[in-house]
């Protein structure tokens, strides 16, 4: 992939740039939804002893270590990342849209001052527990077994966001023990980090979310018809779950590898789409 090539297919749009620099082309309030999940600054360029090939039972596999260049933020450098992607959204979803942000206790909190200096307003903040977390292997600290998802509107007098309440509060979701169908849905989720063999087919990314739980974000501000931003690709979840939700989704991202695993994530699920049985509709 040459550096700014971009991807159109069947309603996704995604480019191989820098995310600040593709946004700043985009005009504004051209997006019902975002789902940004930035670099926590969670990297270590810290030596560890460990098996190349260990592996632990329950865990999906072996324990990757974080130690990313794209990750290692510092201080004020995080701090002024977080501002201005956060500025650009801001300016690009509608007042009746929303934001995702995925965080961790390394940036969850700079998250929360920015939002708070750009006027953006918090509606929530998610706790996503994963109980089946990696154990802390250096026994030195609790084991980190969730982060962190605030849920963001544009801020202003009127609070015109999109908020699905009657399919949230609907819904069942089989592997969350916190949410029974018919109930309101809370801000504790219950949700087993495994992902299935068909998202890590084709490869992976070491902050993968899901499918499962980018879906939920999707049920519960997303707009079928509408338009997604994902500022930061990785391995394109956000986007294949935006396909399936009925959205059409724009995205960026700057490492050419994951770049090439977002849309060779995107041509099978295309390919599954079309190739999936057609129902006869036979009138009654």
């Amino acid at each position: 992939m040459t550096k700014g090539q971009i991807f159109t297919e069947h309603g996704v749009r995604m480019r191989l740039q820098d995310s600040l620099e593709g946004m700043a082309e985009l005009p504004p309030q051209s997006f019902d939804l975002a789902i940004a999940d930035p670099p926590y600054g969670a990297s270590t360029t810290a030596t560890w002893k460990i098996d190349r090939g260990h592996a632990l039972a329950g865990m999906g596999g072996a324990w990757k270590l974080a130690a990313h260049s794209w990750d290692q933020l510092c201080n004020i450098e995080g701090f002024e990342g977080t501002m201005a992607f956060l500025s650009e959204l801001k300016r690009l979803i509608k007042p009746t849209g929303s934001i995702w942000v995925h965080a961790t206790y390394h940036n969850a909190g700079v998250v929360n001052v920015a939002c708070q200096i750009l006027g953006l307003e918090i509606i929530n903040e998610v706790i996503w527990f994963k109980r089946n977390a990696f154990p802390n292997l250096s026994a030195r600290r609790l084991t980190a077994s969730h982060e962190t998802i605030f849920w963001i509107h544009t801020g202003g007098k009127q609070r015109q966001y999109r908020f699905n309440y009657d399919d949230v509060k609907a819904a069942h979701f089989p592997e969350d023990n916190l949410k029974e169908r018919g109930k309101q849905l809370r801000t504790v989720w219950d949700i087993p980090n495994n992902k299935s063999r068909d998202e890590l087919e084709s490869g992976s990314h070491p902050t993968q979310k899901p499918l499962r739980l980018t879906e939920r974000l999707l049920l519960i501000a997303g707009l079928r018809g509408g338009k997604l931003l994902v500022p930061f690709l990785g391995s394109g979840t956000e986007v294949i779950a935006g396909m399936r939700f009925g959205m059409e989704s724009t995205g960026f991202e700057i490492d050419r590898n994951y770049f090439d695993l977002a849309c060779k994530r995107v041509r099978q699920e295309i390919e599954q789409t079309q190739a999936a049985p057609k129902l006869d509709l036979v009138p009654c």
